[in-house]
């Protein structure tokens, strides 16, 4: 950040200016899933478990930097902290992924008073100069779904372990395609912090396998549109030799559920195992049809409400343990086998880390 943006973020403070800023279309939620029972919303009719009220003045934000329909999903869980806490969070989506945005609207937030921000970054080296800004000014930062560059002054990151995720993807892939084959790698948006880990990943997994290669690495998914296009083209130019296509990313993982099952329509008869990431009807239908193989249900609803959570146990005067930065949120793999169940099985992840996080993450 530069010393000009300091300063008027200085002079915001000190003021309490109010400044105008952005709220952007968000995208299109995947289907809903269930709510654990200590966190039903009342919409349910179950009563929540009571989380103790907040003391002094709690003005939590949760940020994203663009619209994406991972965030529809991770709003769920912001959304059940609010009705479980009675706390009111201001959810804003910004309109791009660029920190000069991300930096312009959450300095505006902070003049207008707001203290705990849970952000997505949208430059993982870039976000940490505001983080110190903000910091610096009495403000607790918790990062979800990723994480900024170490050191930062966020107190947490609550998010995927994404190379973990991206590895399991591909050994459930090569294990599909009986150890050996040629792979079709579909990235999602090079900018995005958490893609240079996926596809360290997925590259370290298939290293292992000297019958396995990569055979094109497609990336730039920005909408899926673009996605299906440049999936069909590839498969076009290798459809006589790919065995296998992994995405680690949603919308990519929405196109190749579409491309394969309009290859399978077509009277396609190559066999060529897929798998891919989240829970969008498309995917989870190609699943169910046996167009692909199995997908990476990260936890987004875990995202969101634990770090509202984290964020207001800060606010009463708990500290970050030593070494407790990463909150991992936790992921499975879902087959046709799992189709019914997977949902319940991902929310226990958030049940569990709720339960212990005063003991394991947080301190006096």
């Amino acid at each position: 950040m530069t010393k000009q943006c300091r300063n008027t973020l200085s002079r915001h403070i000190a003021g309490l200016m109010a400044l105008a800023f952005i709220l952007a279309a968000c995208g299109t939620p995947a289907a809903t899933a269930p709510t654990p029972a200590s966190i039903q919303t009342e919409a349910t009719g179950v009563p929540p478990t009571a989380v103790p009220p907040t003391t002094g003045a709690f003005k939590p934000v949760w940020y994203a930097p663009a619209p994406h329909p991972y965030f529809e999903e991770v709003r769920k869980g912001v959304t059940a902290f609010e009705a479980n806490t009675g706390i009111k969070v201001e959810q804003q989506i910004g309109p791009d992924w660029t920190q000069g945005s991300q930096n312009q609207r959450m300095e505006a937030l902070a003049a207008q008073g707001f203290n705990a921000f849970a952000v997505y970054p949208a430059d993982a080296s870039g976000a940490n100069g505001l983080y110190e800004e903000l910091t610096a000014a009495g403000a607790h930062i918790i990062n979800f779904g990723t994480s900024t560059a170490q050191p930062t002054t966020a107190s947490f990151a609550v998010a995927t372990d994404v190379k973990a995720a991206a590895m399991q993807a591909t050994e459930e892939l090569i294990k599909a395609m009986g150890g050996k084959g040629n792979i079709i790698n579909v990235l999602e948006v090079l900018e995005d912090p958490n893609t240079a880990l996926r596809k360290q990943g997925i590259e370290e997994v298939v290293a292992r396998y000297p019958d396995v290669t990569i055979i094109q690495e497609v990336a730039g998914m920005t909408s899926i549109e673009t996605a299906v296009q440049k999936i069909s083209d590839a498969l076009s130019a290798n459809v006589d030799r790919v065995d296998g296509i992994i995405a680690t990313g949603y919308t990519p993982s929405v196109a190749i559920a579409q491309v394969l099952t309009e290859y399978r329509a077509r009277g396609g008869q190559r066999q060529i195992h897929a798998v891919g990431i989240d829970t969008d009807e498309a995917v989870m239908k190609a699943i169910a049809d046996g167009v692909m193989d199995g997908t990476i249900v990260q936890n987004p609803f875990g995202h969101g409400y634990l770090s509202l959570l984290l964020l207001k146990y800060l606010s009463e005067g708990y500290k970050p343990k030593a070494d407790a930065y990463f909150v991992n949120a936790g992921f499975i793999f879902v087959t046709k086998e799992n189709l019914d169940t997977y949902q319940q099985d991902i929310l226990k992840v958030t049940e569990q880390i709720k339960s212990e996080m005063l003991d394991k993450y947080l301190e006096r």
